[in-house]
């Protein structure tokens, strides 16, 4: 800023002191030829009343000054005296233009600009009474030669004038630019020496406040976005074109497994599989791309989605997502199909074998009730399964269809489910005892009669022949606890952790053989869950199992 104000001074004043003296030399060259043309046009008219009176002796006996020269012309153009030349080696004067003009007019003017000498002369002619003309002539400088003839103290001038607006610019610059550099541009202020810089500090101001408005929206949006983004259980990041991290959310390395990834590093040094790099190669080519990736025992699905700016890719956004669990449900889905094809196209099987035998007479008639009884059981059997299913269908959407909830006295529902199981518990000589208390939650009476149920009848099937079943109600402070032990044939160790799993048997020609459909217990699992509780089962092979069940209750629901 300094330079130009500086440049911009010195031009000026250079330029003003060009223009003054270019000005003043032409008004002064103005006056000097107005001046020297009535000059000349004077001594023309005395020199031709001297010659009116004396002749020609008059020009040759008068000594002129050396500023004119005074010519006579005839009237045919002829010279006939010259003060400087022989009149004798001087071309005819006809064609002159103050001497025309004369002899037309009686007198005449003119002027003629040499270029060789960068002179004007000038001319003024007067006819005399015999018909000839008297011209006097006087050489004027031109005003490029009174130009030239003033360069060299121009020169000095312009110089003098330049170091003159130099230091004079120096200390206007300094004026100038100290109260603007003095100015707090974060709180700016108007100074009473420098009120002409009012408007500047008001916008300063007024800009000062609209930037920090912006400044204080965008760092609150930036922790909004970061609050957001690390509050994510799925992983976000935001790569460059050169594959390099942007941005990224600590989920995002979780799920990649790189606790020592750092922002501004290549998304390869997070994952470096085939897959991913694939996956990646693809977005930054423009083409979303999707994978599924293995990682710290889990599967992980990567979606890759290109960024686009002004119609040019900018970089790619990438998620990140735990998908372990949806796979784990997607293959029991699976599972579960398969099983339950298989456990009723069973039943179905044998019911249709059987039924195709007696439709066609293949049958003794003394065997057709052994026929019918076995039809009977496999219905009985697809009845149960059915059963088992919808229950646990039931159980699956029982936040989009909640059951009706009461309060239940858990030591009565285990007394109630003891007596339904009698008969059978006698068929295999197994005594079943209830101890406890009364204790009361608020939850669904089916769910919760379905999972004592379920853990009573594995009792009493999977029982000695003599053995026992006890069933214990009681609480700690919150908490409803039933525990179903039986002295039965256990559960080996390695079977534990997968017991509640659908249509997961320990034995599957043992359960059969008892008929059991394997969803038993993944409905008590399921309707513990539903009432908020847990369930465990500790077990030793050839002395018996005991399952816990732990349902949270208030205060006020316990009755001893």
């Amino acid at each position: 800023m300094t330079k130009r104000i500086l440049a911009s001074i010195l031009t000026i004043s250079v330029l003003s002191v060009i223009i003054a003296v270019l000005l003043a030399t032409a008004l002064l060259h103005n006056y000097s030829t107005e001046k020297l043309e009535t000059e000349i046009a004077t001594d023309a008219e005395i020199i031709a009343e001297a010659v009116e009176i004396n002749g020609g002796r008059f020009l040759n006996e008068t000594s002129f000054s050396s500023d004119i020269r005074v010519t006579w012309i005839s009237s045919d153009g002829r010279v006939i005296f010259d003060s400087e030349e022989n009149p004798k080696e001087l071309d005819d004067h006809s064609d002159r233009k103050e001497v025309h003009d004369a002899v037309e007019k009686g007198e005449g003017t003119s002027d003629r600009y040499s270029h060789t000498i960068m002179k004007t002369t000038l001319n003024h002619a007067v006819k005399l009474s015999d018909g000839t003309v008297i011209r006097v002539s006087s050489v004027h400088n031109s005003f490029l030669a009174q130009i030239m003839s003033i360069l060299k103290p121009l020169l000095l001038i312009l110089a003098i004038t330049a170091v003159i607006s130099a230091l004079a610019a120096m200390l206007v610059i300094r004026s100038i630019i100290k109260p603007i550099n003095d100015i707090d541009l974060d709180r700016p202020v108007i100074e009473k020496s420098y009120k002409e810089l009012a408007p500047l500090v008001n916008k300063l101001r007024v800009q000062n406040i609209r930037v920090a408005h912006q400044l204080e929206q965008l760092n609150s949006s930036r922790e909004q976005l970061s609050l957001i983004t690390e509050n994510m259980s799925e992983g976000l990041m935001i790569i460059g074109r050169k594959s390099t991290v942007l941005s990224c959310n600590s989920a995002a390395i979780r799920l990649l497994g790189n606790p020592n990834f750092k922002e501004g590093q290549s998304v390869y040094a997070l994952n470096n599989s085939e897959t991913f790099r694939r996956c990646i190669m693809n977005a930054l080519g423009g083409v979303r791309s999707e994978c599924i990736l293995k990682a710290d025992g889990g599967e992980r699905e990567v979606i890759a989605s290109p960024a686009s700016g002004t119609g040019a890719l900018c970089g790619i956004v990438v998620f990140v997502m735990d998908v372990t669990e949806r796979q784990q449900l997607e293959t029991m889905r699976r599972e579960f199909t398969s099983n339950v094809s298989h456990e009723l196209k069973t039943p179905l099987t044998t019911i249709y074998g059987i039924s195709d035998m007696l439709a066609g007479g293949m049958v003794d008639p003394a065997d057709v009730p052994r026929f019918g009884a076995d039809i009977k059981t496999e219905a009985d059997r697809m009845i149960t399964l059915i059963s088992d299913i919808i229950s646990l269908s039931k159980l699956d959407e029982s936040d989009s269809s909640p059951h009706e909830e009461e309060d239940i006295d858990i030591y009565e529902l285990a007394q109630e489910t003891l007596d339904r199981l009698k008969v059978g518990a006698a068929q295999k000589n197994v005594t079943c005892t209830l101890t406890g208390e009364h204790v009361h939650i608020n939850g669904s009476r089916t769910v919760l009669g379905e999972v004592i149920y379920n853990l009573c009848d594995n009792a009493v099937k999977y029982n000695k022949e003599g053995g026992s079943v006890m069933v214990k109600v009681s609480h700690i402070p919150k908490i409803a606890m039933i525990t179903v032990s039986d002295t039965g044939i256990g559960i080996p160790s390695e079977h534990l952790g997968r017991i509640f799993e659908r249509f997961y048997r320990v034995d599957k020609s043992r359960s059969r053989r008892i008929k059991g459909t394997g969803l038993g217990l993944s409905i008590v699992k399921h309707g513990v869950l539903y009432h908020g509780g847990t369930v465990r089962a500790d077990s030793t092979q050839g002395e018996g199992t005991t399952f816990t069940v732990e349902l949270p209750i208030t205060p006020q629901n316990v009755n001893a």
